[in-house]
């Protein structure tokens, strides 16, 4: 069946079916493998994006919620501003090793910043507890996010 979505800015159309996953039809459609899978459970915040400015895991979105709605991935999210502020923040504290969860902790930075101007450790904690890291232990995660505070990142 044809369903119709908006991937990235850009109006889009597919034949599949309504409970294909959205993360495989993400990344085998529209060869977008910036959004991972990782557990296939919505545990680990590989498979992040936005939908209708939301971040879900979507590795749990079946292609019926996706209708209509807008989806934007890492890729897109790289072009902005915010992106590049996240980004930097990432490098100079050595936030990213292997880089498998890093487009997940971006986004969820992102939302981070969306729900508080100047999250608190503890805030950053239990935002960013949807995504698991194996590499960096966190700390530089937090640290990254920390910068960010620092510098007076807002939510743009």
């Amino acid at each position: 069946m044809k369903i119709d979505f908006i991937l990235n800015g850009n109006a889009v159309s597919i034949e599949s079916t309504y409970t294909r996953r959205l993360l495989d039809v993400i990344r085998e459609d529209f060869d977008l493998t910036g959004t991972k899978e990782g557990c296939a459970e919505g545990e680990c915040g590989a498979c992040l994006v936005f939908m209708d400015d939301l971040l879900v895991n979507s590795c749990m979105v079946p292609m019926a919620n996706a209708v209509g709605k807008s989806v934007v991935t890492i890729e897109s999210f790289a072009q902005t501003e915010a992106y590049k502020s996240i980004e930097n923040a990432f490098m100079s504290s050595g936030a990213v090793q292997c880089g498998y969860c890093t487009p997940g902790m971006v986004m969820a930075v992102y939302e981070l910043f969306k729900k508080y101007d100047a999250p608190t450790l503890q805030q950053v904690k239990e935002g960013l507890s949807g995504n698991l890291c194996r590499c960096t232990g966190y700390q530089m995660i937090f640290e990254a996010v920390a910068m960010l505070v620092k510098e007076g990142y807002r939510y743009d």
